[in-house]
């Protein structure tokens, strides 16, 4: 029998409400325990499936706290378990006197994630909705949650499904034809098969192909910002956060090291970093900075040039725009409310990135820099009716190797090799995508994965 487990399901700080879930077989006895009605007389295990009650959670005869009880039965809960949980008040030392209390009366403190691996091994979940869930709770944006919300109700889960389905069927089909070949003929089948391989990668290579994106969606789009010293790169930083999160004065050289932030512009998640003005400096501390804004910028997805309008433009500034060939980057023609001493046509014609004019004193600009940031990542728009984003390293990795497999299988085909050859490799696509989805996997790495997840969930 799986222990019962208990935790706290809700942020441990001063609120209105904390929740203490607990889940298991023996659900019903421990809340039976500790908890009283009103009137003191209600026997809570009698109690009907998927309603509230009032009353109050005693530690022996010590009043703890005045609650609300849920009690959910099997099967219908989201671990598939019994399953309670005990809204009382949000005070830090409330919650865990609760908690502690539980733990008294017969369950276990949970691990983290331990709640939703119990979901996902009671099949209430496949492994990519148990990983939406941890997606859901850690979302920065609406993009991000609105693809965290279709992987768990299963856009993932549906799409692998069918190719899956598709691919045991002609591994059946196969192993059938080989087994009884006096009935079942593979005359002509090679030709066939190939078209339904190459359906099937067309289907991954499009879903590989938005994992980029995807991985931007849910982690943020990696962007630094550069500039030569007092070009208004920790100005602009505090526009775009609205906060005075960056020291700005008029001595060059005032940021000497790297200052991250994640901005969120519109349904558009920048994972920023504030480097040190590029210049040249004898100045050991500020080389050190100039260095990390060089090294940044190369693993970056998006650069930000901050260009000061009102000073011409200098050695420093074509050493940056040699840094953006090959990038994708955005030109900041900052200052716009100063006295030009360079134009945008000359900036313009030095670099072939979009140019926008800005100032942080006015703060204005700021709009256009959000379109040109969608058209350079998401085409303008970020939709979830029917697209399926990857967002996962392991979901990509898998499809990766399914892909390959079924690369080898084409080539199998092509070069006109026994059909055996056919259904060792399609059984290969099919188990690297059953990874997905959790049919595929060990113990190990089931337990690493949920370890990642925060307690009470």
């Amino acid at each position: 029998m799986e222990k019962t487990i208990a935790a706290i399901s809700t942020a441990v700080s001063v609120s209105g409400i904390g929740i203490v879930r607990i889940s298991g077989e023996e659900s019903m006895d421990v809340i039976s325990r500790i908890y009283r009605s009103k009137g003191g007389k209600k026997d809570i295990r009698k109690a009907a499936s998927h309603t509230i009650h009032y009353g109050y959670i005693y530690d022996g005869e010590e009043l703890v706290d005045e609650v609300l009880v849920m009690i959910m039965k099997a099967p219908r809960t989201f671990t598939g378990e019994d399953t309670v949980e005990i809204d009382c008040h949000g005070g830090v030392y409330a919650m865990n006197r609760v908690l502690e209390t539980v733990l008294k009366n017969g369950a276990k403190i949970a691990e983290p994630g331990e709640f939703t691996k119990r979901a996902f091994l009671n099949g209430r979940l496949d492994l990519s909705q148990a990983e939406a869930v941890m997606d859901v709770i850690q979302a920065k944006n609406q993009s991000a949650l609105n693809c965290s919300m279709s992987q768990l109700k299963g856009s993932v889960k549906k799409v692998i499904t069918q190719i899956r389905s598709e691919l045991i069927y002609h591994i059946a089909y196969i192993e059938s034809a080989l087994d009884d070949p006096e009935h079942i003929s593979l005359d002509g089948y090679p030709e066939q098969l190939l078209k339904v391989v190459k359906i099937q990668e067309k289907k991954m290579d499009h879903l590989i192909a938005t994992a980029s994106d995807g991985k931007m969606i849910r982690e943020g789009i990696r962007t630094v910002i550069l500039g030569k010293p007092n070009a208004g790169k920790s100005s602009m930083l505090n526009l775009l956060t609205g906060e005075n999160r960056a020291i700005v004065t008029d001595i060059a050289g005032t940021t000497r090291d790297v200052l991250e932030e994640y901005i969120n512009l519109h349904g558009i998640t920048l994972k920023m970093a504030d480097t040190a003005g590029i210049r040249q400096t004898e100045d050991v501390v500020e080389k050190i900075g100039v260095g990390k804004a060089k090294e940044l910028a190369k693993d970056a997805d998006l650069i930000l040039y901050v260009v000061d309008s009102s000073t011409p433009l200098d050695e420093n500034d074509h050493e940056i725009m040699k840094m953006l060939e090959g990038k994708k980057a955005i030109v900041l023609y900052n200052k716009t409310d100063l006295d030009p001493a360079v134009t945008t046509e000359d900036i313009r014609a030095l670099v072939s990135h979009p140019v926008i004019p800005v100032s942080a004193k006015e703060e204005t600009g700021i709009g256009e820099l959000e379109e040109q940031i969608r058209k350079l990542f998401f085409q303008g728009e970020i939709t979830f009716n029917d697209q399926v984003y990857i967002t996962n390293a392991r979901h990509k990795e898998a499809l990766t190797d399914a892909l390959a497999s079924l690369k080898m299988v084409e080539q199998s085909i092509i070069d006109d090799m026994p059909e055996d050859f056919f259904s060792i490799d399609l059984m290969s696509a099919y188990e690297s995508l059953g990874r997905i989805i959790g049919e595929s996997v060990g113990e190990d790495l089931v337990n690493e994965i949920f370890s990642k997840f925060c307690m009470g969930k």
